[in-house]
């Protein structure tokens, strides 16, 4: 069995364990008709040309807004979309970002909307203004202050009120996954005793020479959330495969079509 670095309750440095199974890249289906290609292409033109050139508010970057992907031919992704994503990425460059970056965002956007597609079907996962209040403060907690955390909104021109959207939309797609995949994942006894004999204990010692490895029971809380994880990131793999499958993604934007290619 691999070893694993140590983790908190499964999760990773950032605590969000949606945003970390959705970064694994995997197969893409972009390939519609011909004539379906062209009908959205000339859509996101005709939407594209309806829209005013986006100007962020004073002091912030100034970004002219284009069309870069369309899911299910009723999801539309914008250049803003991945640079407001960086912008909620710590330690993410967000002055003139890279190609790489930004396939990187676009990426997680629209693993992000094939999930959100799904969990609009279960209306009892809307999230309270409460739980919005809490993912926020959350995130804000991962940035050196606040006032960095809002001076990074203010200069990609991501307004509370859009933020606040995209936060709705990021408890809603962790409530789905909950209701969808952890509350169904089950971690029995003897998967727990053999990950704490092959993986636990011998990675303990190595990390903390000199110091008494914690018992079994000890540490059967954390170990069954690890577990767990690792169950839900599987699970996940599989539907966003399947998700993908079925759905039709069009990059309407040449330098991002290598995100679609299989």
């Amino acid at each position: 069995m691999d070893e694993r670095p140590p983790t908190a309750g499964g999760q990773d440095a950032d605590g969000m364990n949606l945003f970390r199974l959705m970064t694994i890249q995997r197969s893409w289906r972009t390939s519609p008709s011909p004539r379906a290609r062209w009908s959205l292409r000339a859509l996101g033109v005709l939407l594209l040309s309806l829209l005013c050139p986006f100007w962020a508010p004073t002091g912030a970057q100034t970004l002219v807004d284009r069309m870069v992907a369309s899911i299910n031919g009723r999801d539309l992704i914008t250049y803003s979309d991945l640079v407001w994503q960086l912008a909620l990425q710590p330690n993410t460059p967000i002055e003139k970002p890279s190609i790489e970056d930004l396939q990187s965002a676009l990426r997680l956007i629209i693993d992000q909307r094939l999930i959100a597609q799904e969990a609009e079907q279960l209306p009892a996962i809307t999230p309270t203004d409460a739980e919005i209040d809490a993912a926020l403060a959350d995130l804000i907690k991962r940035f050196p202050s606040e006032a960095d955390f809002r001076q990074r909104l203010e200069k990609v021109g991501l307004t509370s009120e859009r933020l606040r959207q995209i936060m709705r939309q990021r408890v809603e797609i962790e409530k789905y996954l909950d209701f969808r995949f952890r509350s169904f994942t089950i971690v029995t006894p003897e998967e727990v005793a053999s990950y704490y004999r092959d993986v636990y204990a011998p990675r303990f010692r190595r990390l903390h020479p000199g110091l008494v490895v914690p018992t079994l029971d000890e540490a059967r809380g954390e170990i069954e959330r690890e577990l767990t994880e690792d169950k839900v990131a599987a699970q996940m793999n599989d539907f966003l495969d399947q998700a993908r499958a079925r759905a039709d993604i069009i990059i309407l934007s040449p330098e991002f079509e290598p995100v679609g290619g299989k």
